[in-house]
């Protein structure tokens, strides 16, 4: 085997530093797919657990990140309240996800989806319902899914 020259290197980690660097510096923000509605949270995340089941789904799980926050800020060094309330629900959809996983196998790192609610300090009475954009052609079917649950859930 060959020993790499001490040049080569050096050029070598420089430019495998260059993109952990970058990715350092700039934040990362995931595209999701939001609406926001005038309405008690309660009543929110009660449209958004109807479109659920009435989409034919089951909730596996309801987290309470608005609570959970809320709980630990001073554990954790918190300096401010984010939310009033706020949810995230997981379930999955067998139909849906054969779909995209027949069409790449990796996509099984998406499931379960999750649908968010939340209300803000800032913006009380002021609910969003969304849902995170999953990459890739391949996953287009459960980006749609989500959309109509939220559509579903904030038609009134």
């Amino acid at each position: 085997m060959t020993p790499i020259p001490t040049l080569a290197r050096l050029a070598l980690a420089a430019a495998l530093a260059l993109p952990a660097a970058a990715a350092a510096q700039a934040p990362v923000s995931v595209p999701a797919y939001a609406k926001t509605v005038e309405a008690p949270f309660e009543d929110a995340t009660f449209a958004v657990e109807q479109a659920i089941t009435n989409a034919g789904l089951v909730i596996d799980s309801t987290s309470q990140v608005g609570d959970m926050l809320a709980r630990t800020k001073a554990d954790v060094g918190g300096t401010k309240d984010l939310y009033a309330a706020a949810d995230a629900y997981t379930f999955c959809s067998a139909a849906v996800s054969r779909q995209v996983m027949e069409a790449d196998v990796t996509n099984i790192q998406f499931c379960p989806y999750s649908i968010f609610v939340y209300e803000t300090v800032d913006q009380p009475g002021q609910v969003t319902v969304g849902h995170r954009i999953y990459p890739g052609e391949t996953m287009q079917p459960v980006n749609d899914m989500l959309s109509r649950i939220v559509d579903d859930a904030t038609a009134n």
